[in-house]
């Protein structure tokens, strides 16, 4: 698989942000000075994640409302939806059975001596918020000014899908000028996706050096076998992934897999999906998806999809079971399983929202929320990997939506360029997105 030179620029930042955490770990000349020189590697981190957080905005407002003003009326919007959280909700139930499968047959709490926190041991975590009226009073956006200042993706959805439908049952001059200039829009924050993205090598190299700084190398021999079997389930989820994925669109979803290397990785070293959003919606649009799916169903799957988060939970909860030699019978680990499923489609937003899920779901069958020290060491690590694992799990679930919908272009062995994909200039046997009726198309216009 060959990096073209941003990939190979941000895998290189990466290791040199292994080697340079380590060395201040190791010869810093005590705690004191290791976390000042965390703090500045986390400067460079901040700035990457502040102009990420820039652009995610603009991009899925006008990628949301483009897209659903091509579907033209509210009954496609609900027939696209309806297909999508209907595989998220296949893929829920399958990454927790699988992690609950591989918790009972490794067995890794039983096996690791690790000290038993103490009760009443404060864990940091934040649960407070994790209920139901903070879950819709979350979803329905108060000011669409406030969610897009807050970059709160479930409001701006909201906001947008009322405003795509809106503009898409209208006619008339007005509407279309409108839906043009949200087109040009949508292409302009691509644009600068890409600008931005060249900081991201050196966003990936201060991210993972602040945390080997703190954490060293040595937590991760420590929890070695724990991580060995969470990375190892990853593994095994990507397969039944791109199973999946093979079974509706073929042999393409290995070039998928390549082509959304980079968000991966920025995505595993950043440990934020929200870094790894804006370079996913452009890969998959250079993949062939038509925006009007992608912008539509990604934002979705960042709340709903999370593959990688809740295979964790599963596997997390079993673990702190196991450590404190709690025994659970299999109708209380399927309850767990079930009250997981539920809970986690109402954390976007929320800090670390797989522990915050774990820790609100271990009191509720008699599990001490104190296990949840164990985690927190080695838990920056675990979450580069299901981050990872949420990117892959997203864009498979979008490039077959969009398979479903016939709004992907069959594969012919190479990536079309963006500008081609979005219909801005001529390439050949370039087309814009117009091939079925009623199908959004980019820039149409302007390439005829």
């Amino acid at each position: 698989m060959k990096f073209n030179r941003l990939g190979l620029m941000i895998l290189t930042g990466m290791i040199a942000g292994v080697i340079a955490g380590q060395c201040v770990h190791q010869f810093a000349s005590g705690p004191e000075a290791i976390k000042n020189a965390a703090s500045y590697f986390s400067l460079m981190t901040e700035i990457f994640l502040r102009l990420i957080k820039m652009i995610i905005a603009p991009l899925v407002f006008s990628g949301i409302v483009v897209g659903l003003a091509g579907m033209g009326d509210a009954r496609a919007v609900g027939r696209v939806g309806l297909k999508a959280l209907t595989w998220f909700f296949c893929a829920s139930v399958i990454s927790l059975t699988l992690g609950l499968v591989l918790s009972n047959v490794f067995q890794i709490g039983h096996s690791m001596h690790v000290g038993v926190p103490a009760a009443n041991t404060a864990t940091g975590l934040n649960t407070s918020a994790f209920n139901i009226h903070s879950f819709v009073a979350h979803i329905v956006p108060a000011s669409i000014f406030q969610a897009m200042a807050q970059n709160e993706v479930l409001p701006i959805l909201v906001f947008s899908v009322f405003f795509g439908t809106a503009i898409g049952a209208l006619r008339g001059k007005l509407a279309g000028q409108v839906v043009q200039g949200i087109e040009e829009l949508f292409a302009i924050m691509l644009k600068i996706t890409g600008y931005v993205m060249y900081v991201a090598p050196l966003g990936v190299f201060s991210a993972i050096a602040a945390v080997v700084a703190v954490q060293g190398l040595g937590v991760l021999l420590i929890y070695a076998k724990f991580i060995g079997a969470i990375y190892f389930g990853m593994l095994l989820l990507w397969g039944l992934i791109l199973t999946a994925g093979y079974c509706f669109i073929g042999k393409s979803v290995f070039s998928l897999l390549k082509l959304i290397r980079e968000p991966m990785i920025i995505a595993f070293s950043t440990a934020s999906g929200e870094a790894a959003y804006a370079k996913t919606i452009e890969q998959l649009t250079r993949f062939g998806v038509s925006p009007r799916i992608s912008s539509f169903i990604l934002p979705l799957a960042y709340s709903f999809n999370l593959d990688g988060s809740m295979m964790f939970q599963a596997f997390a909860s079993i673990f702190i079971a196991q450590v404190y030699n709690i025994p659970l019978s299999w109708e209380q680990q399927f309850s767990m399983l079930f009250v997981m499923m539920l809970t986690s489609k109402g954390i976007a937003g929320v800090p670390r929202a797989a522990m915050v899920v774990i820790a609100a779901t271990l009191p509720l069958f008699g599990l001490p929320v104190e296990g949840m020290v164990l985690l927190l060491a080695i838990d920056q690590f675990a979450d580069m990997g299901r981050t990872m694992t949420n990117v892959v799990g997203n864009a498979v679930a979008t490039a077959v939506i969009a398979k479903w919908e016939g709004a992907l272009r069959p594969w012919t062995g190479k990536a079309w360029s963006l500008d081609a994909a979005l219909g801005l200039h001529s390439q050949d046997d370039a087309t814009p997105f117009a091939e079925t009726p009623g199908e959004l198309s980019i820039g149409a216009e302007r390439a005829a």
